[in-house]
């Protein structure tokens, strides 16, 4: 492991205030471990701050050890949900990966490598999609397939998502008793929305599950689900990995605003 340098002074231009905390292996020991840095520019365009620098180990998925937990905490640090920092590199943690390789400009894959070793020591801001928005509000990149959730101006959380798949679709389903016929065009609309009702738990529509979801626009809802791929694949809401969707509905109160820009261009 390379050593670690000190930590670089934020290069801003109006006031800004956060504290990232690492633990584990290739965090800061001391004082530093828990540093709170101030420069100058609105939160959402300030650069991080560089920490411990990054183990630079390729690791692919299934690798366990103190990369990994290193990786693990510094994803944390950082806004991500990677799950526990337990030295696994697992399923949970990819899905974390996959957000910050999207946020930061690179092709998103299980395999760790320089490129994003590098943007884990500098890593970039998520895209505002809104400037004049909200403190607290969800933005949801289409183009990215990417979710983040500002709380008082900061980005508090950031994570992958799938999103409607646009292929139009027809199922036929028991519903409220009776075989019904349902039809869509699978998308996710953008615009401008509110936070309304919810459900604890699984929850089940006439096209699936829900794992506690939090509905924004009609029948669209943010919601976990066992599939999350690196495409939009739902029939219109915003899939999340089930341990973000564990901790939004504790962030993510009613009537907050939910704005949703962008689109997907397939490869």
């Amino acid at each position: 492991m390379r050593p670690l340098p000190a930590m670089a002074a934020l290069l801003t231009a109006g006031a800004v205030t956060f504290s990232v905390t690492l633990s584990g292996a290739g965090a800061l020991a001391g004082p530093a471990a828990a540093a709170t840095v101030t420069g100058s520019a609105t939160v959402q365009q300030a650069e991080y701050a560089r920490f411990a620098a990054a183990p630079v180990k390729t690791l692919k998925l299934g690798a366990r050890g103190e990369a990994v937990v290193w990786m693990q905490n510094r994803l944390a640090g950082l806004g991500y949900l990677p799950g526990k920092a337990d030295g696994r590199y697992g399923g949970t943690t990819l899905a974390a990966v996959w957000a910050f390789q999207k946020v930061n400009g690179i092709r998103p894959t299980s395999t760790i490598t320089r490129a994003t070793w590098a943007a884990l020591e500098r890593p970039k801001a998520p895209q505002v999609l809104v400037k004049n928005g909200r403190p607290t509000r969800a933005e949801v990149n289409l183009t990215k397939q990417v979710m983040v959730l500002y709380v008082d101006g900061r980005p508090k959380l950031i994570s992958h998502i799938s999103s409607g798949s646009g292929v139009p679709y027809c199922e036929t389903a028991t519903w409220q008793g009776r075989k019904q016929r349902f039809c869509g065009s699978a998308s996710t609309p953008t615009g401008d929305f509110r936070t309304t009702w919810r459900r604890s738990g699984w929850h089940t529509s006439y096209l699936g599950r829900l794992y506690n979801p939090i509905f924004f626009n009609g029948g669209i809802a943010f919601h976990g689900a066992l599939s999350v791929p690196l495409y939009p694949a739902s029939h219109g809401c915003v899939r999340l990995p089930m341990n973000v969707a564990e901790v939004l509905p504790g962030l993510l109160g009613t009537g907050v605003p939910v704005h949703v820009r962008g689109r997907f261009h397939r490869a």
